[in-house]
């Protein structure tokens, strides 16, 4: 596994100086990479609730923070995040301003790809045996912030990036295969275990959370028993399989009313709740909010 190279600060000057190259203004900047947006913004923001995806977050500049369940993670430049799986997230900037705005970019991971290289590298009893966490910050290396200032600057020659873009993104993945955050991209790749169980179920449970769960056959689904599975899927995402639903199921209704203006009692039903109180009630804990008047606030925002 390779040593983390300690980063200057001109290095992440040079990272910030790439992404507002393409960033100009407050906002989230999708690309013609798929897998890589940027972000700016010129104040500290709001805590705000949403799915982390498989992939790397960076800050260039600024600072920001995640909390998952109970544990709060704040990151910094000259670290990187990375989530394993699907999780129900909390996060904001805490540092931003108009003169020193907040710069980061997020570079989404390709599971097909790390579970291939997985099997090619060998594991040490190191990583086998290290503990898996679904979120990790750690260092940022000195070439992953050479080949994403790189693959940013493909942005800009649009003939090349076809080409080149596939070939950075494979040298980033391999980087954080044998960088500080290797051991839990192994294990998440590991055949038969707990994490990689507990990762596909949440992939389950992403694309089937409007039915009524029952845990015996979540449990099942994973291989384990009942009290083993929930074990399990609390450490590795903070939360119950319940609640894990249930967040998934509230911001799918809250884009639905924000995005394609769906009244709340549709919401809620579309989403798999029978109650329209129940929704409501669980709508206003979670957003701090009745449901309308949440989507009424977010617009005007």
């Amino acid at each position: 596994m390779s040593s983390s190279i300690p980063l200057p600060s001109s290095s992440t000057a040079a990272l910030a100086q790439a992404i507002a190259g393409v960033a100009h203004t407050d906002g989230d900047y999708a690309t013609a990479i798929p897998a890589l947006s940027l972000h700016r913004r010129n104040a500290p923001t709001k805590p705000l609730h949403c799915i982390y995806t498989l992939g790397m977050g960076v800050v260039a500049q600024g600072a920001k923070q995640v909390m998952q369940g109970e544990e709060v993670m704040d990151y910094v430049p000259g670290q990187s995040m990375l989530t394993t799986i699907d999780l129900p997230v909390v996060s904001h900037v805490t540092q931003a301003s108009v003169r020193e705005p907040f710069l980061g970019l997020m570079l989404t991971l390709d599971s097909r790809q790390i579970v291939q290289m997985a099997s090619e590298m060998e594991l040490s009893h190191r990583l086998r045996d290290s503990a898996f966490r679904s979120i990790s910050i750690e260092t940022l290396d000195q070439p992953i912030v050479d080949a994403l200032i790189r693959l940013i600057g493909l942005l800009h020659e649009p003939e090349l990036l076809p080409r080149l873009a596939p070939l950075i993104q494979e040298e980033i993945t391999t980087r954080l295969m044998t960088g500080p955050h290797s051991p839990h991209l192994h294990h998440l790749a590991a055949n038969g275990s707990p994490s990689q169980h507990i990762a596909k179920t949440v992939a389950w449970l992403k694309k089937n959370f409007t039915q009524t769960l029952q845990m015996d056959d979540l449990a099942a689904r994973a291989h384990m028993s009942p009290s083993t599975f929930r074990q399990h899927f609390r450490a590795i995402t903070g939360t119950s399989p319940l609640q894990y639903q249930k967040q998934l199921r509230l911001q799918e209704a809250r884009q639905l009313m924000l995005n394609q203006n769906i009244d709340a009692g549709n919401a809620g039903s579309l989403v798999g709740y029978e109650s329209p109180s129940q929704f409501s009630r669980e709508y206003s804990r979670l957003f701090g909010a009745p449901p309308q008047q949440d989507a009424r606030r977010l617009r005007l925002s």
